[in-house]
């Protein structure tokens, strides 16, 4: 496994753990900590994406990431 590897399976756990902690009704889907989880872990997945291209998965992390960054402007406004 290479750094950049490793850096997307980080990604990826932080993109799971958002998900989990929302189920668990850990966080709040309209907090700020949900949408940062995400985008973290959609970066970290793009850096990853950097040295091992495919498609797809660039287009879904580059969706995710908007999203994300979205709902962090939402709530940093206040308007959750």
């Amino acid at each position: 496994m290479t750094l950049y590897d490793f850096i997307g399976i980080v990604g990826v756990g932080f993109v799971l753990l958002a998900y989990g902690l929302l189920q668990a009704e850990k966080i709040d889907s309209k907090g700020w900590r949900f949408s940062a989880l995400n985008a973290t872990g959609a970066v970290l997945i793009m850096v990853s994406l950097y040295f091992s291209f495919n498609l797809a998965s660039f287009v879904i992390e580059c969706a995710w990431l908007a999203i994300s960054l979205f709902g962090l402007l939402k709530a940093w406004r206040g308007q959750t």
